[in-house]
């Protein structure tokens, strides 16, 4: 267990694969339905889940961020333009708004929430190398597949160094003063090359360590999957099973797969 992992919440220290199933199993059925209630109820039985997360209020915003930006942003664009059923409140040129898109607006809003949040917090933790272990010692995936994953995932905190190392060494040349624009284009084409010149540089090391053999593989740390891994999963099939128990319940359940509006 790593010390990050001991300084956060008790869901921090838990194997990485039961982070994962537990998302999956909370994101299923909502994927499956668009109804405001379902949503709602899995955001409001993931309160307590992100909580055991052991994130701070800033962490929690900076990485979750984006999600409360796409949110809104979703719900606006489907109130405008989605689907329209009921009484129609408002309407010109394209835009129509209705009864019906605003249901639908509400329950995207509550969707990205439910789906997106637990699928950020749980994995804030992860470390990749955990990950990889998992997913090669407990779901069998191919070892190759997964090491070139591990591989790519430990390269990606590298963009950031080098994208700063671009930006000063073109500043030192003198080329970095103006058209902001035109020097980001610029910068993302050379990073883009020097990403992969390091990525085949990567591959050709791995191939000649046997990264790439088909035989057995050893691993240098055992992956365990205990009871509490396997509570994590039953958290996350007892908050999808609420939320279509209550969606079914109140009459709002939309099954999108059986052609419901």
């Amino acid at each position: 267990m790593s010390a990050t992992a001991t300084r956060r919440g008790p869901i921090a220290a838990l194997n990485p694969v039961a982070k994962l199933g537990a998302a999956l199993l909370i994101a299923l059925p909502l994927v499956l339905t668009i109804d405001p209630v379902s949503a709602a109820v899995a955001l409001l039985l993931e309160l307590p889940l992100l909580a055991a997360a052991g994130l701070n209020r800033r962490e929690f915003w900076v990485r979750t961020l984006p999600i409360w930006i796409a949110a809104p942003l979703a719900a606006v664009t489907i109130a405008l333009y989605g689907a329209t059923s009921g009484e129609v409140y408002a309407e010109w040129f394209v835009v129509r708004i209705s009864e019906g898109s605003l249901t639908l607006a509400l329950a995207t809003f509550f969707r990205v929430l439910a789906i997106g949040l637990p699928a950020v917090v749980l994995f804030v933790t992860v470390d990749p190398t955990d990950l990889a272990d998992g997913l090669a010692q407990l779901l069998r995936l191919p070892a190759r597949f997964v090491l070139g994953g591990l591989a790519g995932m430990r390269l990606l905190g590298l963009l950031t160094d080098d994208w700063r190392a671009l930006a000063l060494a073109r500043r030192a040349r003198g080329v970095a003063d103006t058209g902001r624009v035109r020097r980001s284009l610029g910068m993302a084409f050379a990073l883009l090359v020097l990403s992969i010149r390091r990525g085949s540089t990567l591959a050709t090391a791995m191939e000649a360590r046997g990264f790439g053999g088909s035989g057995p593989r050893t691993w240098a740390r055992e992956s365990r999957f205990g009871w509490r891994d396997w509570m994590l999963l039953a958290v996350g099939a007892a908050i999808s099973a609420t939320a279509i128990t209550v969606a079914v319940l109140t009459g709002s359940w939309n099954f999108i797969l059986g052609g419901a509006a």
